[in-house]
């Protein structure tokens, strides 16, 4: 359904490409609404992310956010591969691993986990947690030492998404 509803008018559509569904909130005066845009924006995500690290921060203190990327360069300097993750509450999380498929099976994959967990070490981190699909790399994981926590069956349809984890021993590879 595309249109808008206000807590005044439920069902009632605006034309502005957008659908929602509203509930009021008992403990204030404010009239919210639920929109779903057609074309969410990156200030939609920061706007919601704004709530969420303010609550988490209140219910945990500072989650220690920073980026990581352990880049895998060719001779010209240009990013071909590498890793990006994060950390955040004491754990490192893997967000993507990519390596050109002609240079697969040659150790970089091992290289760029092993730097990634030595930043994560420095960092304190009580682990790396990452997910995968069964045809990408559950085996290179679990012989770095990742145990499977969660599965989520036919995704995609046919096929399952993993997330494994390793909790990191300190000093260990230093």
């Amino acid at each position: 359904m595309n249109g808008r509803t206000d807590l005044g008018s439920p069902g009632a559509a605006v034309p502005d490409g957008s659908s929602s569904a509203a509930f009021p909130f008992l403990r204030c005066d404010m009239t919210l609404t639920i929109t779903t845009p057609q074309t969410p924006t990156e200030a939609d995500e920061q706007a919601i992310l704004a709530v969420l690290v303010a609550h988490n921060t209140k219910m945990a203190g500072p989650s220690g956010y920073r980026p990581v990327a352990v880049l895998l360069t060719d001779e010209a300097g240009a990013t071909v591969g590498g890793l990006w993750g994060r950390i955040s509450y004491d754990w490192m999380f893997v967000e993507y691993l990519a390596l050109p498929g002609e240079h697969r099976s040659q150790g970089l994959g091992t290289k760029l986990m092993d730097e990634a967990e030595g930043i994560a070490r420095s960092a304190g981190c009580v682990g790396v947690w990452l997910d995968t699909y069964e045809f990408q790399a559950l085996g290179f994981y679990r012989k770095r030492g990742f145990e499977v926590f969660g599965t989520i069956e036919d995704h995609p349809v046919g096929q399952r998404r993993y997330f494994l984890q390793k909790r990191l021993i300190p000093n260990e590879g230093a």
